[in-house]
């Protein structure tokens, strides 16, 4: 299977194959000091960009936390807000009933008013009657004193009739006092 070959074209192509071995090692080391020296712009530019991209995605990062903490807080003052504008709901509800309530009370306080004004009117009416009949009695007790005393003196003699007709005046005088202090 093998073809014999001389011993030299061995040796030549060992030491062939190590001298290319040898300059590539060389080469590729003058070759790397040669890039290191000039290097490409644009791999200045993609490393800028791929450190330009990290930041965005770090900054992208924190942004989305930041706005998760906005939409929990979004949701808070939401609920919030429908707690309060509930609440309110119902101040105005009571505020409302609290007012017809009012309402109602001025509207009985007017008519009570009215009807104490209208029964102090009748009392003054009364202690008006209370106080003519209270004269007329006075008149009346004044002029019997004096009959009872002679100071007047009537030329004829009261019947019995006339008698019980100032009986009865000084009775219904008395009547009308009751009737009127009622």
């Amino acid at each position: 299977m093998f073809v014999e070959l001389p011993n030299e074209l061995i040796f030549f192509s060992a030491g062939a194959f190590l001298l290319g071995w040898i300059l590539a090692t060389i080469s590729s080391s003058l070759g790397a000091r040669y890039r290191v020296r000039k290097r490409d712009p644009r791999d200045d530019r993609i490393r800028a960009l791929e450190a330009e991209l990290r930041v965005a995605k770090a900054e992208r990062s924190d942004a989305r936390s930041d706005a998760e903490k906005l939409e929990e807080t979004l949701k808070e003052t939401t609920i919030g807000l429908e707690r309060r504008d509930n609440v309110i709901s119902e101040q105005q509800a009571k505020l409302e009933k609290v007012s017809l309530d009012l309402k109602d009370s001025v509207l009985k306080t007017r008519e009570l008013r009215a009807e104490l004004t209208e029964r102090a009117t009748q009392s003054v009416h009364a202690e008006a009657k209370i106080r003519e009949v209270e004269t007329e009695l006075s008149v009346a007790q004044a002029s019997t004193d004096m009959i009872a005393t002679g100071v007047l003196d009537y030329s004829f003699v009261p019947d019995e009739e006339d008698a019980d007709d100032a009986a009865s005046g000084f009775h219904d005088a008395l009547g009308r006092l009751g009737k009127g202090s009622t």
